[in-house]
């Protein structure tokens, strides 16, 4: 089985899956480059995900993105910060595009939004939307204590402890000054495991 993981981060929503070919597009080259390590056999691709997946996805048998969530999260409203941002379409323009042209089954992944659905998900759990064309039933996994405030590097342990995720580099998005960041945008490998299994 061909797998396309895309915007894969450090792939924790991959880490479980057995049995398949992994093609993992990610275009943060250093969370690219833990992601190679942690995944050896897997092919890494630094690029555009929203793109490659335009231009790919008739070459796979199963599909898995998961696109930036900021724009879309309660806390981009509920935050101090003044800066306000367009919630970024291309979520639900690749539910829309996977929906009308892909023949295979495929998962998109985001946080609960600040705003009514424009598209109902499949499934919710935890702090997670599903949509994808298969139903599955899941199980959440039970999230460490103050997960939102684990923002040190005390916290980065904690969040790689929960995970199963381990690295010795602190990665930070442009403008975010949290070691731990990456690792709450991870899908925990046992939620990843589950919905992969039920396709």
């Amino acid at each position: 089985m061909r797998v396309l993981n895309l915007y894969a981060g450090l792939g924790g929503n991959r880490k479980l899956w057995e049995g398949c070919e992994v093609i993992a597009v990610e275009s943060h080259e250093k969370i690219a480059e833990i992601y190679q390590r942690l995944h050896p056999n897997d092919g890494v691709i630094v690029g555009d995900a929203h793109e490659y997946l335009r231009q790919n996805f008739r070459d796979f048998d199963f599909i898995w993105s998961s696109p930036p969530c900021p724009t879309h999260s309660r806390m981009a409203k509920a935050t101090r910060h003044k800066n306000r941002n367009y919630p970024d379409m291309g979520l639900y323009q690749e539910i829309l595009f996977l929906q009308h042209f892909y023949k295979g089954n495929w998962v998109v992944e985001n946080v609960k939004p600040f705003y009514d659905f424009l598209v109902p998900p499949t499934v919710t759990v935890g702090r997670h939307c599903f949509w994808s064309n298969y139903q599955f039933d899941v199980e959440d996994v039970k999230r460490p204590e103050n997960f939102i405030n684990l923002a040190n590097l005390a916290g980065k342990k904690a969040l790689m402890d929960w995970l199963g995720i381990h690295y010795d580099e602190n990665i930070y998005y442009k403008g975010n000054h949290c070691p731990a960041q990456i690792l709450r945008n991870c899908v925990h490998p046992k939620l990843g495991l589950q919905i992969f299994k039920q396709q």
